[in-house]
């Protein structure tokens, strides 16, 4: 009876220290397990320098306007009006590319086209428009040519495109008939993209230069008009008839050869129609 007590309390001495090393088991069992997604993306936050690259923002393509504007008003004085508008062509750096002055029944006038860069458009106007009661004409417009400056620079990235590739294909050719056309082809391809660039450039300078037209006038007096008018009108009728009567006089001198053959040649025929009447 006393071994089979011992032997009792032997295996159950044996089944309480094979249960208390089962934590330590399971303990090294989860620390084998690796980590979740989760616990990765933690890391990053850690250490920036491990973080993926921010996505790209799409860069917003700039606006391609064309400004220009024809103003036309009344002025006293002709000369000041155009030294201030000279004096605003100098301070926002625009430039005249014409200048013409004329005058009609009623008014003096002058005529100016000007060039302005188009970051200086509304200050250009504010300068010219000072002093100025009111315009009789004030016309700005504001032309947004954006689509049509993405197209032609699409349009030539991919003529470009297509130029290279001719020119490795030419770099491969072999035949005489192969090199000839193909050489006529970028010659095609070359001569739109010359066109491309010439239309591309064209609009690029009217996007950067506004075409501003002034014109300034003076109106002269009423009646001081109809005395002048009248009174030349008379005098000028009066000189023309003298000179239309000297100019008369002065051909008949230079034809003075002719009217004597004439006179001689009508004396003969005269006395040959004489002669034959007394036959």
């Amino acid at each position: 009876m006393r071994q089979l007590f011992f032997l009792c309390v032997f295996f159950l001495i044996l089944s309480g220290c094979s249960k208390s090393y089962e934590p330590e088991a399971s303990a090294i069992s989860i620390q084998s397990v690796k980590l979740p997604a989760k616990a990765e993306a933690s890391s990053y936050d850690a250490d920036p320098a491990k973080a993926p690259p921010p996505p790209k923002v799409k860069q917003e393509i700039e606006q391609k306007i064309i400004k220009e504007a024809t103003l036309r008003f009344e002025t006293d004085n002709l000369e000041n009006t155009f030294n201030q508008v000279q004096k605003a062509v100098s301070n926002n750096k625009a430039r005249i590319i014409n200048d013409s002055e004329g005058k009609d029944y009623g008014t003096v006038f002058r005529n100016l086209i000007v060039k302005v860069p188009s970051q200086n458009f509304d200050r250009f106007i504010s300068d010219v428009s000072k002093g100025v009661s009111y315009f009789e004409v004030k016309n700005i417009s504001a032309e947004d040519v954006t689509e049509q400056y993405i197209d032609l620079t699409s349009r030539l990235k991919t003529k470009k495109k297509l130029e290279e590739r001719y020119l490795e294909i030419l770099k491969k050719a072999n035949k005489v008939s192969e090199i000839l056309e193909i050489e006529e082809q970028i010659s095609a391809i070359r001569e739109e993209i010359e066109a491309k660039e010439g239309q591309l450039k064209y609009l690029e300078s009217r996007v950067s230069e506004s075409t501003i037209t002034i014109e300034f006038y003076k109106t002269i007096a009423e009646k001081e008009g109809v005395k002048i008018s009248y009174g030349s009108k008379l005098w000028n009728a009066v000189k023309s008839g003298f000179y239309t009567l000297s100019d008369l006089l002065i051909s008949l001198l230079s034809a003075w050869p002719f009217v004597i053959l004439f006179v001689v040649f009508a004396y003969f025929i005269r006395r040959r129609l004489k002669r034959r009447k007394k036959e």
